[in-house]
């Protein structure tokens, strides 16, 4: 087992006392306690409940922005982590504060963020008489929102500026460990302003990354070994693309990804079969049926229903081996396949197997891969804007000509991006493809926007756009962030899967709006397209305006994307009308 010792700002050796020797309130010396472990950012919504704290937030290193909703400021946290690899803080009021934040703060540990709640909390002598917003165990159930458990992997509410140390300790190491920790901290009004009863002390710990034996690596390579193999690739693999790349090129093993893991092995390259799951390539199946691998080395990925849709034609001949830093994923989308699970970080298990491949063996191995197929497509003068023609010029002008990053929206917006979309580089794309919730990345643009200190861009559709943007909180701290609407006035994709899944006469249309004109008048900008020899140039304006900017897009509602397979999944699991 080794120590990470790779991120210094996230070292619990450097909370320390503080350099003032005036005495601090219980939320001063939480704040030092999140400046001193690396936090950037807080991103949330002011309220009574927390004046104290919001207060010592705006009077501290970190970078303070107000929301518009406490839902868009959680989404917009959660991409700021992935933008930054810095743990973003979260403050909310009481009551509807905490409540408004939970689908963001669930989509941060659904993704493996690093993100912190900080609430406020009714004072004892008023619980249970009805303060205004009461959060206490007479109006809320502790259990999740203010107790570790599936929402949070640790939660308390701070009574007593002795908590303090311990809560310091388990911040701390949750910020240091591998993958997600999101942490919820609610504190009282009263507390808040109580002044600590003595210097925090400095707190001595470490961490140990999950790692294969010795053992356990040869036996992966003799299984890897006893013929063809493919490799499946995942977001949780993100920080390993240069020891994929080496794998795959030493054995000349096909590699795929799942749509979070776009770029993470290059899709040019000649070893790339396709992306999986939502969207995917036909050139995957393919690749399985006529040349179907003894195993698949599974990186990084929960194999879940958009990656998989737990397709039984994915199975290798003798099944997968499963690396994940969670020793519950491996084996779980397949239980009928054969699976060894290791439990290791991703890196570190594919630095040890490399030392079991010579190099170059795979050069006589590799036969000829299917690959997928991008056509051009013509533009047309007539009709409205075709999304695969939209997509086909967001190819040419911000994927190969930028560094931008791209984040799709889930539903059609995805299944657009995913078939056309290559990337050659990791950390260029960001979808959600397990929580998956409307209006993620129409407000988590913002968080990576700032984040990466320069211009983000979301894919996304016109009922996400309606239902959670953060357009003016962009305006109001100048942030580039691009929104690219697709907008054909309807849930496109409920609409089309209703009609696959034989209901007839469902109403999932939409007020066509004009976001154009909805983003002048929160002080963004924008264009409007609805012709597809307007789409160059408007997507130019885009990228080189100097402020938040909206393209709204008018697209062609009759065509349809490859969602197939999410609806034939919803078959096999009992919806449909036939």
């Amino acid at each position: 087992m080794k120590i990470n010792t790779a991120r210094q700002f996230s070292s619990p050796e450097n909370i320390s006392d503080s350099d003032s020797s005036a005495p601090l309130s219980v939320a001063e010396a939480v704040v030092k306690i999140l400046e001193e472990l690396g936090v950037l950012y807080a991103f949330g919504v002011s309220g009574g409940a927390i004046a104290p704290l919001w207060g010592a937030l705006h009077n501290s290193s970190l970078q303070v922005l107000h929301f518009r909703h406490e839902a868009g400021a959680a989404f917009a946290a959660t991409e700021a982590y992935f933008a930054s690899d810095r743990p973003v803080v979260v403050f909310t009021t009481t009551g509807p504060g905490i409540t408004n934040a939970l689908t963001g703060i669930l989509a941060a540990r659904w993704e493996g963020a690093k993100v912190i709640l900080l609430s406020g909390a009714t004072p004892s002598p008023r619980r249970g008489r009805w303060a205004l917003q009461e959060t206490s165990t007479y109006t809320i159930s502790s259990t999740g929102l203010l107790t570790s458990g599936r929402i949070f992997n640790y939660a308390t509410t701070l009574e007593s500026s002795d908590e303090l140390p311990e809560i310091a300790r388990r911040l701390a190491l949750g910020f240091a460990r591998s993958g997600g920790f999101v942490a919820h901290l609610s504190i009282p009004k009263n507390i808040q302003t109580s002044l600590i009863k003595e210097s925090l002390p400095k707190v001595a710990l470490s961490y140990a990354l999950p790692s294969a034996s010795d053992q356990t690596m040869a036996e992966c390579a003799r299984l890897l070994s006893e013929g063809s193999f493919a490799i499946w690739v995942g977001f949780g693999a993100r920080g390993a693309a240069a020891e994929i790349l080496q794998l795959a090129e030493r054995t000349g093993a096909a590699v795929m990804c799942s749509p979070r893991g776009k770029g993470i092995f290059p899709e040019n390259h000649p070893q790339f079969v396709g992306a999986t799951g939502f969207g995917g390539h036909g050139s995957v199946l393919v690749y399985m049926q006529e040349q179907r691998p003894l195993r698949t080395l599974v990186l990084g990925t929960r194999l879940g229903e958009l990656t998989s849709f737990w397709n039984p034609a994915m199975i290798p001949t003798r099944g997968f081996v499963h690396v994940d830093l969670n020793a519950e994923v491996p084996g779980t989308a397949y239980p009928s396949a054969e699976t060894f699970a290791i439990q290791s970080d991703v890196g570190m298990f594919l630095k040890g197997l490399l030392k079991y491949f010579p190099e170059n063996i795979g050069s006589s191995l590799a036969i000829a891969l299917p690959h997928p197929k991008r056509d051009f497509i013509e533009p047309q003068a007539d009709g409205l804007v075709r999304p695969q023609f939209l997509m086909d010029v967001i190819q040419r002008l911000i994927v190969e000509e930028t560094d931008l990053l791209l984040m799709a929206e889930s539903a059609n917006s995805l299944a657009w991006v995913n078939p056309i979309l290559q990337f050659a580089k990791p950390g260029r794309f960001r979808v959600s493809t397990s929580f998956a919730s409307m209006g993620h990345f129409v407000t988590g643009v913002v968080g990576a926007a700032l984040a990466r200190q320069g211009k983000a861009v979301a894919i996304v559709g016109d009922g996400a756009m309606l239902m959670n943007n953060e357009v003016s909180t962009a305006v109001k701290y100048q942030i580039p962030a691009i929104w690219i609407v697709l907008n054909d006035g309807r849930y496109n994709i409920c609409e089309q899967g209703m009609t696959y899944l034989g209901f007839k006469g469902v109403d999932a249309t939409i007020p066509q709006a004009d976001f154009v004109k909805i983003a002048q008048g929160m002080g963004a900008d924008g264009i409007r397209v609805e012709r597809e020899c307007d789409i160059q140039a408007a997507l130019e304006k885009a990228i080189a305006a100097p402020c938040p900017f909206v393209v709204d897009v008018l697209i062609d509602p009759t065509q349809i994307p490859s969602s197939e397979g999410r609806y034939q999944s919803l078959i096999s699991q009992g919806a449909t009308n036939y």
